[in-house]
């Protein structure tokens, strides 16, 4: 028996599959799978023993609508595929999907829960809704495999990757404190000026190192960010994906908004404090398994507007951008240090 998963996108739902596919692997071992995904993707999977990787091309060989059909081929060439598993159900999941629906294969979709969103950001109907790995398994049941998501290690670095990115990091001196200011959409990003307010709360109490984390997209304003915050450096450019994920691996606490460098950080075992905006984790995207109360936002009852996006897409209706000016760097202040003494208890 073997399954095509399949998830291509965006970087934080990708690396969520893992404890839904490490369940899988280690409750039905005997059920082989193959996930579809990005090649920029595969750090994520160097934990989950026995999962296949199959790599498209989306910028030539399986690009548009023939190379999709061209995808297909390459796929059933390599192996026999019994049931095909969409976690993304995106139109290039769909249409592919089409072609194996159309040559036998059957499906199983995920139920991504559009009706209860909407719901919850109109405010009609605010509770909490499934995680997204607790919907990657509903698919998986779907064809006959009930699967509990694994625990633990979800990420596991080699002792290889670990020692060299002892290396980087240098003699290890104080707290070691990641920062991810920033998120794809500016509905979920704190205000800069809270961040640095923030961090030099935390300096002027602790010893401590900043590291500051984001895609390439973000380098010129995190070395900026840099200039203004005593004891950071950002790592911009400087890590491989399997480099940073053991980077992360080693910090005492990941600062972050809500973002893929959330999840990466709580897949890795790191205490995540995540500040939330027009977002919530009501939404269903929490970091997988953090203590619920290191989810710092404005409460649903105080602040009524939110969340008022799944995704951070939009723009403020208020124009004040309550959610995240509400939020004052005294307040996550209070709550990372007393996460640190109760560390050192």
């Amino acid at each position: 028996m073997r399954l095509l998963v399949i998830r291509t996108s965006a970087m934080g739902d990708v690396a969520l599959t893992i404890p839904a596919l490490k369940g899988m692997r280690e409750q039905y071992p005997e059920v082989e799978l193959t996930l579809l995904t990005r090649a920029a993707f595969k750090p994520f999977f160097s934990s989950v023993s026995g999962l296949d990787l199959f790599f498209p091309d989306l910028k030539k060989r399986h690009k548009g609508f023939y190379g999709l059909i061209r995808l297909f081929i390459d796929i059933k060439r390599q192996s026999e595929i019994n049931y095909v598993i969409d976690l993304h159900d995106v139109l290039r999941s769909k249409l592919l999907r089409l072609l194996f629906r159309i040559s036998g294969t059957p499906i199983a979709i995920i139920d991504k829960g559009r009706h209860e969103k909407r719901l919850l950001i109109s405010g009609k109907k605010k509770v909490q809704l499934k995680h997204s790995v607790e919907r990657y398994c509903d698919v998986f049941a779907k064809v006959g495999y009930p699967v509990t998501p694994s625990k633990e290690n979800w990420i596991v670095p080699s002792p290889e990757l670990i020692s060299k990115t002892n290396i980087l990091s240098g003699t290890r001196s104080g707290l070691n404190i990641g920062v991810a200011p920033y998120a794809k959409h500016k509905l979920k990003m704190w205000p800069e000026q809270n961040m640095i307010r923030l961090l030099d709360l935390i300096a002027k109490n602790y010893k401590c190192r900043f590291w500051l984390f984001g895609g390439n997209e973000d380098s010129g304003r995190l070395f900026a960010l840099q200039c203004r915050i005593a004891g950071s450096t950002s790592l911009v450019g400087k890590l491989s994906l399997n480099d940073e994920l053991v980077f992360m691996s080693k910090l005492d606490m990941m600062i972050s908004m809500d973002s893929s460098n959330m999840h990466m950080a709580a897949l890795v075992g790191t205490k995540v404090i995540s500040i939330w905006g027009s977002t919530d984790p009501l939404g269903g995207f929490a970091a997988w398994m953090q203590p619920e109360n290191l989810s710092i936002r404005i409460p649903v009852d105080e602040l009524t507007c939110r969340p008022c996006t799944i995704y951070g897409k939009g723009d403020c209706k208020r124009l004040d951008f309550a959610c995240m000016t509400w939020l004052t760097p005294e307040m996550v202040y209070k709550k990372i240090d007393k996460l640190i003494l109760t560390d050192r208890l």
